[in-house]
């Protein structure tokens, strides 16, 4: 018998050593909380810039041509995810914060992937959706009805979006890492509600009882998990629309989904480092900005005050262009080798959602406005919704907001039902101006058309949220003689015309006005994305609550014929205002009365049951693995764009005044706590000169050290508003007043207001400066 070599002895030991850990790291494996996966998906996520002009742009949404951007509430982003597989498909959503998406936008974003990445990302596996905020800029969109407010199209506006969208389309590619998606679902009930309750009553009853609410109350959201880094993001749908702010605010806004965003983020970025099923709110509180940094201080009111009252306002200087982005509070955070925690609040089918939940009055009164047709004494400019904070709308946006914001984290932090299997998409482009559908009634079958586009009356009466003018109403199922001769110096609409959109009255026959280019769209994309048994529907406007409910049921009904899938086991989303906007869409029901939404749904009374149709299309096409065809091209209209919004000749100031100089300061030895508003007003330039895009106007600043100031807040924070206003309109002297509402739980310290700003001289040559204003002390 022969013994074994020494060598052979190591190497039996070091098998057993192997076997043993190998045991070891199993019973641990099974003994640990962690989620394990298999991780068949890449995932990456981008964020960027996207606030545009903050000054003389007309905001869109309400279609009020006073309400006219002068500052910055907060700013505005795109807000992107990948998710590919290894060897196969990708998918891209982009979340962005503003009123909706626009084709030429999207036509000019595929262009610049396909020149970057070649055919990876184009317009079939590339979905832009807005959150529907009222308090944007505009002029991005190429038809004449969407961008007559702003003086036609806004070059700014337009070049902001697509390059902050291809921008965070980039980080999310560089970012794409082996990682996990997890769903979950759940009610919020105080965050929207029917606005056209009368019409939604239109319905049939048995449709109606299957359903506990007259608005849809579910939040889907999806959270984003890296195999190394842990959670990295999180995007939900959830219906209520963008105007907790006002149709008089002028301040550029992401409105409630935006402040959700915000919240989100910044909650992430406090507690990220701690284990995630331990992450709770303290105080009932939003997350803080700074932390604790000169603790010793904090007990000795009196050596604050002295150490405040050596720090003078300091007079305006020049400074480089990049300053304002080097002050930034959250690029100053970041992570080094590791990519910011991204949420995005996404937009569903929120047609006849208001986040104004405390109902509509009458100001003149403060009786309940009449419920069929939103008027006070026949009047409907009478008639205005409340949010919850009433009268504060920057109160009702915090709530609508925190109240998202809330349920997010909630659903966040439970998420367990992990995605799994194929990637794929669909998309088709349709000419809703003309198409032909097949409804049935009782078994038998119809085949009816859709109609070029037109907007009724009812329409020019606004609703509840912001209200038209003169004497239009909600309801009107007959029109006005004397504005029927009004409309038709512009076009008269044929007896076909009228036919097809009946009961509509038509006020605007946008389909068939050509002049000086197309005035609405025809051509409409539609779009299926799929991540395993997650379904996102991109729809080109705005789906009322019964609406989006027979979309979802229809295109679950078709998924759920696949032997794959159960229909409980699917999860379909509707993302609203995305690709191209085209107004709304409502049930034929609701359509009937007449209400808003009925009136600007354009293509008349089977507007919705061409989506039905073409969607299930796209859904069998999808779960048959087969191709569909393109349909027809939408026209690029950017070559035909015309911009009327006079450029900024020149800034100045008053004799012996730098740009950046305080002209009103806050008091000397001046003391604030939680809930105070500190201003400072300084002389200042045209924001348009420059957006200071991933930069800041404004800053609060706290004091580390004897003379070490870091970013506490910026533009980019809900507390801090930036204010631009100028004496008149043809003057080239203006200010920038910074608001800090000083918030709940703020580090006590010493702080300072600084602004920021670029100014155009007489031949065009641009310069930025800044300034500060003197320290004070919040208690």
């Amino acid at each position: 018998m022969e013994f074994p070599s020494f060598d052979h002895l190591n190497v039996w030991r070091a098998r057993a050593n192997m076997r043993v850990w190998v045991l070891i790291l199993l019973l641990l494996l099974l003994k640990s909380d962690v989620v394990c996966s298999s991780s068949d998906y890449l995932v990456g996520l981008g964020s960027y810039d996207i606030t545009g002009p903050a000054a003389d742009v007309n905001m869109m949404g309400y279609a009020n041509t006073g309400q006219i951007a002068s500052g910055i509430h907060f700013r505005l982003r795109a807000r992107a995810f990948i998710v590919a597989e290894s060897k196969g498909n990708r998918v891209v959503f982009v979340n962005l914060d503003a009123c909706m998406a626009s084709q030429i936008v999207k036509i000019k974003v595929i262009e610049r992937l396909k020149e970057r990445y070649g055919d990876l990302y184009t317009e079939n596996n590339v979905a832009i959706s807005g959150i529907h905020t009222h308090a944007g800029p505009g002029g991005y969109l190429q038809y004449v009805v969407y961008i007559v407010t702003s003086f036609g199209f806004v070059h700014q506006s337009f070049d902001v979006i697509v390059d902050g969208i291809e921008k965070c389309i980039i980080q999310a590619h560089e970012n794409l890492r082996p990682g996990s998606i997890f769903v979950n679902k759940g009610e919020l009930l105080d965050a929207g509600v029917n606005r056209s309750p009368s019409a939604y009553l239109n319905n049939p009853a048995a449709e109606r009882e299957k359903y506990r609410y007259n608005v849809d109350k579910e939040m889907t959201l999806l959270k984003f998990v890296d195999d190394d880094w842990g959670p990295v993001g999180s995007f939900n749908w959830f219906p209520t629309h963008g105007t907790s702010m006002s149709r008089t605010n002028s301040l550029i806004s992401g409105d409630n989904k935006g402040a959700g965003a915000r919240f989100m983020e910044d909650w992430f970025e406090q507690k990220g480092s701690e284990k995630m099923d331990s992450l709770v709110f303290e105080d009932d509180r939003l997350p803080r900005r700074i932390s604790n940094i000169i603790p010793r201080l904090h007990d000795n009111h009196h050596i604050l005050l002295e150490l405040a009252t050596s720090f003078q306002s300091l007079p305006g200087r020049p400074v480089t262009k990049t300053s304002s982005s080097a002050k930034r509070v959250r690029g100053s955070h970041k992570q080094v080798d590791k990519p910011r925690f991204i949420s995005a609040f996404c937009q569903s089918n929120c047609g006849d959602v208001s986040p104004n939940v405390l109902g509509a009055f009458c100001v003149d009164t403060g009786l309940p406005c009449d419920f069929n047709h939103s008027t006070c004494g026949g009047k409907n400019e009478l008639c205005y919704s409340r949010g919850p904070g009433y009268p504060d709308e920057f109160e009702s946006t915090r709530i609508i907001g925190e109240r998202q914001f809330r349920k997010a984290v909630d659903l966040f932090n439970s998420a367990d039902e992990e995605i799994e299997g194929e990637i794929d998409f669909r998309h088709a482009y349709i000419n809703l101006s003309q198409l032909e559908v097949t409804i049935s009634d009782s078994g038998a079958s119809e085949v009816v058309k859709t109609c070029p586009a037109a907007m009724g009356f009812a329409f020019a009466a606004g609703t509840t949220d912001g209200p038209g003018a003169f004497d239009f109403t909600q309801g009107d199922d007959e029109g006005n003689p004397f504005w029927k001769l009004v409309r038709n110096l512009l076009k008269t609409p044929s007896k076909e015309q009228i036919e097809c959109h009946r009961p509509k009255p038509i006020l605007l026959d946008t389909g068939e006005m050509k002049k000086p280019y197309d005035w609405a769209p025809s051509i409409l994309p539609i779009q299926i994305l799929r991540i395993g048994q997650f379904f996102i529907l991109s729809v080109p406007g705005e789906f009322t609550t019964m609406a989006g409910r027979r979309l979802r049921d229809a295109v679950r009904e078709v998924l759920s014929s696949e032997e794959e899938f159960e229909s409980e086991d699917i999860h379909v989303v509707i993302a609203g205002l995305t690709n191209t906007y085209s107004q709304y869409v409502t049930t034929y029901e609701e359509y009937q009365v007449q209400r808003y939404e009925g009136a600007s749904t354009l293509y008349g009374p089977h507007t919705l049951s061409a989506y039905i149709q073409e969607f299930k299309k796209l859904a069998e096409a999808l779960i048959n693995g087969e191709p569909v065809e393109p349909g027809p091209q939408p026209p690029d209209l950017l070559a035909k764009q015309i911009s009327l919004l006079p450029p900024v000749v020149v800034d100045g100031t008053p004799l012996g005044v730098n740009f950046g100089d305080v002209c009103a300061d806050v008091p000397q030895k001046s003391t604030f706590k939680s809930g105070d508003m500190v201003m400072v007003s300084f002389w200042t330039a045209c924001p348009r000169n420059d957006l200071m895009t991933e930069g800041t106007f404004a800053l609060v600043e706290f004091l580390q050290e004897k003379d070490d100031w870091i970013p506490a807040y910026d533009d980019d924070d809900f507390c801090l508003r930036y204010k631009w206003s100028r004496p008149s309109k043809l003057s080239s002297r203006s200010k920038a007043t910074l608001e800090w509402r000083i918030p709940l739980g703020v580090t006590p310290g010493v702080y300072r207001m600084r602004h920021f700003g670029a100014a155009k001289g007489l031949f065009g040559s641009i310069h930025h400066f800044t300034g500060s204003s003197s320290a004070f002390v919040v208690a």
